[in-house]
């Protein structure tokens, strides 16, 4: 850079001043918020812009204070965890893997539970960002399927990363988790050991993976021939006391269904529960498969037969996607592996 670039760029500065991020951004002609992003790495800046204002500081010599990196809520080095999982075990697996990917990265994570159907959702949320200054935000579902949240999130300037069972965002910004791959494969699975009369218990409403999953074991039974009766579909909540409303209500109907798959495995340990109660023995009397495979799958006895969902790994690629930007690399060519469920054959299904 020449004597000249200096005294254009400096921009009329006065010798011996040191420049400002006013200085910086009159001069790049952005708003102060704008090289506040570009500062902190912010992906919601367009290329050019991020050029220009970087050539700006490196010309200037500018060096941004504490004061100039606290406009970005972001820059505590925490990654938030926003979730509303009523699963123990698939939340303490999700946090296991966002922590593999922080290990050494100088960021920390923080967890805030919420429920999804209160009335202070939002406000919560924006209060919770705010205060802790948040890098960035790691969304499982369902809590990535609220475009109220997201919202949120795009005018504090907090990336985030959505998990999801399809696709609700740009690539950089989402992880999919392909459900109806692995309940299709659990349709298909109990079809070919013979049962036709099935039940399912589903997830809740709010969530969009239980509409997938249930789609997905339908086409799954519809390949071998099959249609699932609506009156063997019972709703959970993803949770063991829910599993064991819904798989009373199932085994008390004339004719019982032979088999039973649900939504996730909490709820297929209460199937086991009732099961039990009932003097049924698994899988001789009720074959039984869950979702999700954690780990009491492999715990329990007979083991479960669930669709493995890599959560552990869900986590990890999720927060890859979150410190992409500051690595210099764009989330969304990441050479991440497509996240495919798959099913896992133990003791708890047989033949009918």
């Amino acid at each position: 850079m020449t004597d000249d670039d200096t005294t254009s760029a400096r921009g009329g500065l006065k010798p011996g001043k040191r420049p400002t991020i006013n200085d910086v951004a009159r001069i790049a002609a952005v708003s102060k918020k704008t090289v506040s992003r570009v500062i902190n790495q912010s992906p919601f800046v367009r290329e050019e812009t991020r050029v220009r204002v970087n050539q700006v500081i490196e010309e200037l010599g500018f060096t941004p204070d504490a004061q100039a990196r606290g406009l970005a809520f972001r820059r505590s080095f925490l990654v938030g965890l926003i979730y509303d999982n009523p699963s123990p075990n698939y939340v303490v697996n999700m946090q296991q893997g966002v922590l593999d990917a922080l290990r050494g990265s100088g960021l920390e994570l923080v967890v805030h539970p919420c429920v999804r159907s209160s009335e202070t959702l939002v406000a919560d949320i924006r209060a919770f960002v705010e205060r802790q200054k948040l890098f960035g935000v790691i969304l499982p579902p369902s809590m990535s399927e609220d475009e109220r949240v997201i919202e949120v999130l795009r005018e504090l300037d907090c990336p985030y990363v959505r998990i999801a069972s399809v696709s609700l965002d740009e690539a950089g910004s989402m992880l999919v988790t392909n459900d109806h791959l692995g309940a299709a494969e659990a349709g298909r699975h109990l079809a070919d050991l013979g049962h036709s009369r099935i039940g399912f218990i589903s997830g809740p409403a709010l969530f969009r993976s239980s509409a997938v999953r249930g789609g997905g074991f339908r086409e799954g039974l519809a390949e071998k021939g099959i249609t699932l009766d609506d009156r063997y579909v019972a709703v959970g909540a993803y949770t063991f006391e829910s599993g064991v409303e819904a798989a009373k209500t199932l085994l008390a109907l004339d004719p019982p269904p032979t088999a039973i798959f649900t939504g996730n495995d909490e709820m297929a340990l209460g199937v086991f529960k009732v099961a039990r109660d009932m003097g049924l023995e698994i899988p001789r009397d009720l074959s039984v498969v869950g979702y999700d495979d954690l780990p009491m799958a492999s715990r329990v006895w007979p083991n479960l037969t669930s669709v493995r969902l890599p959560i552990r790994d869900m986590g990890r690629m999720a927060a890859e996607k979150l410190l992409a930007p500051m690595r210099g690399l764009d989330p969304a060519k990441l050479n991440q592996p497509e996240v495919r469920p798959s099913l896992v054959v133990r003791d708890s299904a047989t033949t009918l």
